[in-house]
């Protein structure tokens, strides 16, 4: 097959997203003819028809062969492009990742430290967020995120790092510690300070103190575990944050583990096209090995779809097929 340059992948994608060969060229700056004779030149390529266009009409249709492309390339077309775009700018190699900021606050230094040491020309530029990070990498704005959401979405493949526990926290001055299966009753009445809504560790929190058959009324939403956990030394309520938050120079308040609580788990996603890049691999190692064994729990069985989601058995420890 003949090399197929990227600006004819474009125009198509671009005429078939479109739905017409003159809004396409607006969008590319380009003659309407030329953005037709772009995608004749593809068909030609291909050795297939991709679009039927009637004379004068001003829609375009696309044929099964067009329309399998087009879903091919959609949205990983407009990721590379992003990415190229940054890369172009920058003229070096950049990283962007996103993930909670108590992952970051607390669990990623480490791990940029190790990077570094393996990728000391490439930028790491972090984005601290939680509810749009499957967005993030799909238009383009991310390469990788840590999450605690499972996304379910093939454009963002996700690789199971472990799992954590977490626990009550609460002034020291406010007495002894609840046994773990009180806490929704002891919780009761009390100022309750968690993350702000739609946050993954607000929901756990807000499902189990709802237990006690009464809903959890935060009196102080914000947007990190760093932040939750000050409020909570200052005297300003509880809180249900990662056991890892809590370390033994922490006095001032009292940790109580929820052992009933399901583990909370933490994926580790890339841009599809990204999975076999190596600094993406070297990314994913580090995080498994400073992790799990010091922070998360080893996960065990881990879901099918998850495995298959990468193109490799539940268990395997890269992003290669």
């Amino acid at each position: 097959m003949a090399k197929i340059s990227l600006t004819l992948i474009q125009t198509f994608y671009h005429v078939a997203r479109r739905g017409s060969f003159s809004a396409a060229a607006r969008e590319l700056n380009l003659s309407y003819q030329s953005a037709a004779n772009h995608v004749r030149r593809l068909e030609q390529i291909l050795k297939d028809k991709l679009i039927d266009s009637e004379q004068g009409a001003k829609q375009v249709t696309l044929t099964p062969r067009g329309r399998s492309l087009y879903n091919l390339l959609d949205p990983e077309l407009d990721i590379m492009l992003e990415r190229l775009t940054l890369l172009l700018e920058n003229q070096r190699s950049t990283l962007r990742v996103g993930m909670p900021q108590a992952i970051f606050f607390f669990l990623f230094p480490r791990i940029l430290a190790e990077f570094r040491d393996r990728h000391p020309d490439t930028e790491m530029s972090v984005f601290e967020r939680d509810t749009v990070l499957a967005e993030m990498v799909k238009n383009g704005s991310l390469d990788v995120c840590l999450s605690e959401r499972y996304f379910g979405d093939p454009v963002v493949p996700q690789r199971l790092l472990g799992t954590y526990r977490l626990s009550l926290v609460y002034p020291r001055s406010w007495g002894p510690p609840p046994a773990v299966d009180e806490v929704p009753d002891w919780a009761r009445g009390r100022p309750f300070v968690t993350f702000e809504p739609g946050q993954t560790l607000r929901n756990h929190a807000m499902d189990f103190l709802g237990r006690g058959g009464a809903p959890a009324h935060p009196t102080i939403s914000t947007s990190g575990s760093s932040s939750v956990k000050r409020c909570v030394e200052e005297g300003l309520g509880f809180a249900v944050i990662p056991t890892w938050c809590v370390g033994p120079d922490d006095t001032d308040v009292v940790s109580v583990k929820l052992t009933n609580l399901p583990e909370v788990r933490v994926y580790f996603g890339c841009a599809g096209y990204l999975r076999n890049n190596p600094a993406v691999q070297d990314l994913f190692e580090i995080c498994r090995g400073r992790l799990v064994g010091e922070v998360l729990e080893e996960a065990v069985g881990e879901d099918a779809a998850t495995a298959s989601s990468l193109g490799a058995p539940a268990g395997a420890a890269s992003y290669k097929k």
